[in-house]
């Protein structure tokens, strides 16, 4: 079951998940769409038991607090986030592909109520039948002080091209731990807006982030005015979204093919 934005399952606690995770949904496979595949220079960390990851952190009532906060960081807004790196290299201006930390920290936002636990470990989201415009997304996890974070764990969930959820499997759903440099890579797909509780979203990305001992930490990641994806004019969603916050936006870079590559680094606190 695909489940709009507005509308909230029983019984989501974030930090509460248990030691296995179901195998991805094999739904409709009318149409595929294969994600890239891994970068085999990457390392790929073996699966381990999410309870045990989060038994050993000390998350405490940071993330509800964290959570709170969201609402209210959404009006910080740098002008320079929303630039893709092409427009930047045909001003002459030119960014490199991961922008460098600066220590300061990713700003939080709310969870939202489709939060699913269980998700299986895995880098590339697109089950059968997921079909729209694809995104290889790339950054890296930060503390405070710029030092990468290996192991952190990172849960990725997000609505499909038709702006829902998969309430019922795994689409678009998964989890993953950053290799030791502190990366991650998520092959997903560029979400769709939605109606919600909060008005009309803009389309997003929703993230939990744990370093190892450290407090949950929970946000959004937002795309640029000037995406291209389903017949939707982001620079007006973008504007009408009242909680999007600038400071969350991916840096997308356009391939010939008509899809996207990202960049996104997070910095998050290692302790309570």
């Amino acid at each position: 079951m695909r489940q709009h934005g507005h509308d909230r399952p029983a019984g989501s606690v974030p930090g509460q998940r248990p030691d296995t995770s179901p195998a991805p949904d094999a739904a409709d496979s009318s149409h595929v769409v294969t994600a890239a595949a891994a970068d085999p220079a990457e390392d790929t960390p073996e699966p381990r038991s999410r309870r045990a990851f989060i038994r050993n952190t000390s998350i405490g009532v940071g993330s509800a607090a964290i959570a709170a906060a969201g609402i209210s960081a959404s009006t910080a807004a740098p002008a320079s986030a929303g630039v893709r790196p092409a427009d930047a290299k045909a001003a002459g201006s030119p960014l490199a592909l991961t922008p460098s930390c600066n220590g300061s920290e990713t700003p939080a936002q709310m969870e939202g109520p489709l939060f699913k636990p269980e998700s299986p470990q895995r880098t590339e989201v697109v089950t059968p039948g997921i079909t729209g415009v694809l995104l290889t997304l790339r950054g890296v996890v930060y503390d405070p002080e710029c030092n990468p974070l290996a192991d952190t764990l990172l849960e990725f969930w997000q609505t499909d091209h038709n702006g829902d959820y998969d309430t019922s499997g795994f689409s678009l759903r998964g989890h993953q731990y950053t290799n030791a440099r502190g990366e991650y890579r998520l092959a997903t797909i560029i979400p769709r807006d939605y109606w919600g509780r909060w008005g009309q979203r803009t389309p997003h990305i929703h993230v939990q982030a744990q370093a190892p001992g450290g407090p949950l930490f929970i946000t959004q990641l937002y795309f640029p005015d000037d995406t291209q994806a389903y017949g939707r004019d982001f620079a007006l969603l973008n504007a009408r979204d009242q909680l999007l916050n600038r400071a969350c936006v991916v840096a997308l870079e356009a391939r010939e093919d008509g899809n996207y590559n990202g960049t996104f680094d997070f910095v998050i606190k290692t302790t309570v």
